[in-house]
């Protein structure tokens, strides 16, 4: 009888991205390399992060954890495929400070530790840690909305994603 709603409802389902990292989440706009800035890969935020856990935004499932442990994909449960991308040149760092906590094929919840980063060592190193988290299928939905410029702790709402 109110089967119209639900079709309403599934039409414009809204999904949220978690933040990977606490810090102060920011637009991507503000990241100081033109690939995630210029949204070349899909939409999303960015974190500073003030400590150096990385935890899974969402339920899904690892996809990938690159070699050099600077970067981790993911795919939700409800089909956003992430990429959480730690500092900005640190594939340089070849893993140093780095630590890998999940595999590829690994189940995840939100909030689930991926990594762990020696912050000071990244910097010390010269990199820039700022954390950009990417939907790489943006084009699969309507639209992905930042929710940026606030301090957050893992897991606070920091991304909208409408269906």
């Amino acid at each position: 009888m109110f089967g119209f709603l639900k079709k309403k409802g599934n039409k414009e389902s809204k999904y949220t991205l978690g933040a990977p990292a606490a810090g102060k989440a920011v637009p991507l706009g503000k990241v100081n390399d033109p690939t995630f800035a210029e949204e070349m890969l899909g939409k999303g935020v960015a974190v500073i992060p003030s400590e150096g856990r990385i935890c899974a935004p969402a339920d899904g499932q690892i996809e990938m954890v690159f070699d050099t442990l600077h970067a981790v994909s993911m795919v939700t449960d409800f089909g956003a495929e992430v990429l959480i991308h730690v500092g900005l040149d640190t594939v340089k760092m070849n893993g140093d400070g780095f630590k890998g906590c999940v595999k590829s094929g690994d189940q995840v919840k939100k909030g689930d530790l991926l990594l762990e980063i020696d912050l000071d060592k990244v910097k010390a190193a010269g990199y820039d840690t700022i954390t950009p988290m990417i939907v790489c299928n943006t084009s699969d939905y309507a639209s992905v909305e930042a929710l940026a410029d606030k301090d957050v702790s893992v897991g606070d709402d920091v991304a909208v994603i409408t269906k």
